[in-house]
């Protein structure tokens, strides 16, 4: 064959490699529900949680976990209201959004004034996320005042292994309970080294994905998937999850589990 025959054919597979490169990227946009994305574009939404969108990925992971519009949504401890905001904008005015947040701790002694409140009592109190509510209770056995669609934890079920008292058996039964049959419980965490179980829980704050799914489990729920979006596997699971080295890139699972009809 001569050099002229090979280089046309070169040039048609390149051609042809691009014509699918194109077609493929409405379909991976696809994906991407239009009221997820709305959300994620939402220009209510503060410059220091955008920033992190590259790394946190929430279009995706919302994605893979069903949230949808009019869904009533539980959120456990939702510390800076990152998902908070996202979770109020996919579910609209007709659904709504349970914040679920632990009692102030009392002041340190000798302190000239109370801790501030947290950071998702300001967004329930914000206009554009009306459909939030903040429901200060004890985590260990969480109440809603009416089953809910969805259950939702990020980067913090590890931390329900370090509160003094608690019995992660029944906090998860409670979740069964406050789901609608065939809810949706979701949980996001940091990846501890397998084997580990909950050994890392309090150092290193991360948690073996094989006790979060075996403890889930066990309360009844069926394992409906899981999501690779966040992994690292270039994450060695020996740095505490804020250290400057690893924070935000972290080898993160998320699992989504569902209540039986």
């Amino acid at each position: 064959m001569n050099p002229l025959t090979l280089s046309r054919r070169a040039a048609a597979l390149l051609a042809g490699s691009a014509l699918l490169a194109v077609a493929a990227m409405p379909l991976a946009a696809a994906r991407i529900p239009s009221y997820i994305a709305a959300a994620v574009a939402d220009p209510a939404r503060p410059a220091a949680d955008t920033a992190r969108d590259a790394d946190r990925k929430p279009a995706e992971t919302l994605a893979f976990a069903g949230l949808k519009p009019g869904m009533t949504v539980a959120e456990i401890i939702p510390a800076g209201g990152y998902f908070t905001r996202l979770l109020s904008a996919v579910v609209g005015p007709k659904g709504k959004v349970f914040a679920l947040q632990p009692p102030p701790r009392p002041p340190a002694a000798g302190a000239s004034a109370p801790p501030p409140p947290p950071p998702v009592e300001a967004i329930a109190a914000d206009a554009h996320y009306s459909n939030v509510q903040v429901l200060v209770q004890p985590l260990a056995t969480p109440s809603l005042p009416a089953p809910v669609d969805f259950f939702w934890t990020s980067q913090n079920y590890h931390d329900l292994h370090n509160v003094p008292g608690i019995d992660i058996g029944a906090f998860n039964r409670a979740v069964f309970n406050a789901l609608k049959p065939g809810g949706i419980y979701v949980v996001l965490d940091h990846a501890a080294e397998a084997g580990s179980e909950s050994r890392d829980t309090s150092t290193l704050h991360r948690i073996d994905p094989a006790v979060v799914k075996r403890e889930v489990l066990e309360a009844g729920f069926r394992f409906d998937g899981a999501s690779t979006v966040l992994a690292n596997p270039a994450d060695p699971h020996t740095a505490k999850v804020f250290d400057p080295a690893i924070r935000g890139k972290t080898d993160q699972f998320i699992y989504r589990f569902r209540k039986p009809r």
